[in-house]
């Protein structure tokens, strides 16, 4: 396993890292976690050099971190592993809520300490809860205190939002989670947001890297294209060695559901697969190929320029516009819709009342108002 250095905490972590929301389930009910092939896939990659493990308060209808502490502590894993779970932001009504859902997280967990604990999803609606609750102030509290070792967030909103989280505190955050893969260069934070939390000391921990799902499939269009690359590597190794191969991102995480899933995963991160600069430029110009190859199936020639915000009534409409092209160019709507409910409500399609001022910035002419209807259509259910 490679391992990679977590910002300014100095802390080594395993450049492959557990997410706990994607376990296998029985009867598709996401509550219900398998437990035994769960339990599998977790000693397997710890035994293999996974040293990251992240749940969190929602995970699996609550399931998930019960389980994770549970099978730490029958098998005497707990200092084996680093911890990070999160604050649910959009339940948090006052600073007493913070103490209430932490202590019950470390109970769930079966442990005293979180090594890594995030406040979860910012963006501006949860924000306003950060702001109101003393939030902040309450992290730097518990760190004093030894409850938590690193304190961060996790990220689901525009770059402006993002520097401005990541300046609210400066160098009192240890790390951040993003949203972050080939695909997604100029989405949310993005690599402009990558950059500046690494500038900054802070590690950059990666989520979705295979954006959902969407990048890890057979897509009979890049098959010519893999195929010229002269590599024998699957479309989900290409995408984590395209991520590992920046030496700013600490750690990526992987949600994975099957046994093989964790196996292949590992062999990848305990390869040259796992450090930085483990491609070569002829590879680089492979995904620049799939990138291109991809984005011409865009319905909606949407370039995220911005132009179009801010929205007098809020409406997020590149993000709308990317998932809604997403939906087209992998053909997988439920996918989608997963990603669009990380929207607040008041910054979707169903809330243009369409005034038409967006229209009249768009350097590309779109007819944004009749796409967001569409999008609305297709999205909102």
């Amino acid at each position: 396993m490679y391992y990679r250095t977590m910002g300014r905490t100095g802390v080594e972590v395993s450049a492959l890292g557990f997410g706990c929301m994607r376990f296998p389930t029985k009867g598709g009910d996401s509550s219900r976690i398998d437990e035994a092939q769960a339990e599998r896939m977790l000693l397997y990659a710890i035994e293999h050099g996974v040293n990251y493990l992240d749940t969190a308060w929602p995970y699996h209808g609550g399931r998930s971190e019960p389980f994770v502490g549970n099978v730490l502590e029958r098998h005497g894993l707990r200092d084996r592993v680093f911890l990070a779970t999160k604050m649910p932001m959009w339940e948090v009504k006052t600073g007493a809520d913070l103490d209430r859902i932490f202590d019950e997280q470390r109970r769930r967990l079966r442990t005293d300490y979180v090594d890594f604990y995030l406040l979860h999803s910012l963006n501006k609606e949860n924000w306003k809860r950060v702001e109101a609750s003393g939030a902040l102030e309450w992290l730097q509290r518990k760190k004093e205190e030894g409850a938590i070792r690193f304190i961060g967030f996790s990220f689901h909103d525009e770059i402006s939002e993002f520097k401005r989280y990541v300046d609210a505190l400066g160098e009192g955050w240890d790390f951040c989670q993003i949203q972050y893969n080939y695909m997604n260069e100029h989405e949310q934070a993005g690599t402009e947001g990558l950059n500046y939390a690494a500038e900054r000391g802070l590690g950059v921990v990666v989520m979705e890297p295979l954006l959902g799902g969407y990048l890890a499939g057979r897509i009979p269009r890049l098959e010519p294209v893999w195929a010229q690359s002269g590599r024998s590597w699957s479309p989900v190794e290409w995408a984590l060695r395209w991520l590992w191969n920046n030496p700013k991102i600490s750690l990526v995480l992987s949600g994975m559901s099957t046994l093989e899933q964790v196996e292949e995963n590992v062999r990848i991160a305990s390869t040259e697969g796992g450090a930085p600069g483990n491609l070569s430029s002829g590879d680089l110009e492979v995904i620049v190929r799939v990138r291109e190859v991809l984005e011409s199936s865009k319905v909606i020639p949407c370039t995220s320029c911005n132009y179009c915000q801010p929205c007098p009534h809020d409406v997020e409409i590149p993000r709308i516009f990317k998932i809604y092209n997403d939906a087209e160019i992998f053909g997988n709507v439920g996918n989608a819709r997963g990603a669009y409910r990380w929207i607040p409500e008041g910054h979707r399609a169903s809330d243009c009342v369409a005034c038409g001022e967006c229209e009249t910035k768009c350097p590309q002419q779109i007819e944004i108002i009749d796409w967001l209807k569409k999008a609305g259509e297709l999205l909102e259910v």
